[in-house]
């Protein structure tokens, strides 16, 4: 599937999209709440059919063009509308659906820390991998220069898995990913994340 737009690697944020990233707008997206700040990323996993990797149904289920009879699976996902705002493949590529400065429909019922609607306040960002299962070392260090962007773009003071914003609901990133490594990467406070993540 073929991105929509590119910007230039010098002007990394303009109106809330990212240099890096292939831009392929979804329509599941909405405004964020007036005087509401970014301050959480939630880091999700997903492949489609699961545990299969490297082609466009992703990206046709965030923009909503994706052929429900293509494959079983799909079934279960008629008429699904949601987005992440980014997507990361497992070379390290790196997808943009929606603008940060824009609510995507990622996290669902959502709460942390207490506060709910995650979306509100939230960026999502896909991992393309199976929930449970190992990501690749080009998905940390495109994972870990996103978040370090994001956190110089907006006022973030905490990450988490999908799994810690809808526990019992979500279990994903899952026990695969590797918290450790991120933080060894972003060098954040170790109170930016979930309790008991980092041993």
């Amino acid at each position: 599937m073929a991105p929509q737009r590119r910007l230039r690697a010098d002007a990394p944020w303009r109106q809330g999209w990212y240099a890096p990233a292939q831009a392929l707008p979804s329509p599941n997206r909405g405004p964020r709440p007036e005087g509401v700040a970014v301050s959480l990323i939630v880091v999700h996993s997903i492949s489609l059919p699961p545990g299969e990797f490297g082609g466009a149904q992703v990206q046709a289920l965030f923009t909503n063009t994706l052929d429900w009879d293509a494959h079983p699976y799909f079934q279960g996902l008629r008429g699904l509308q949601v987005s992440a705002h980014f997507f990361v493949r497992r070379d390290g590529a790196l997808w943009q659906f929606v603008s940060t400065d824009e609510r995507a429909w990622h996290a669902g019922t959502s709460s942390h820390r207490g506060r709910a609607n995650c979306n509100d306040y939230s960026v999502g960002i896909e991992l393309e991998g199976l929930e449970g299962g190992a990501f690749e070392p080009a998905q940390y260090a495109s994972l870990a220069r996103l978040c370090k962007d994001l956190r110089r773009h907006c006022p973030i003071d905490a990450i988490a898995g999908h799994e810690h914003v809808a526990p019992g609901r979500k279990l994903d990133p899952g026990p695969g990913f590797d918290w450790r490594a991120l933080q060894r990467a972003l060098r954040w406070p170790r109170a930016f994340y979930p309790d008991g993540v980092l041993g």
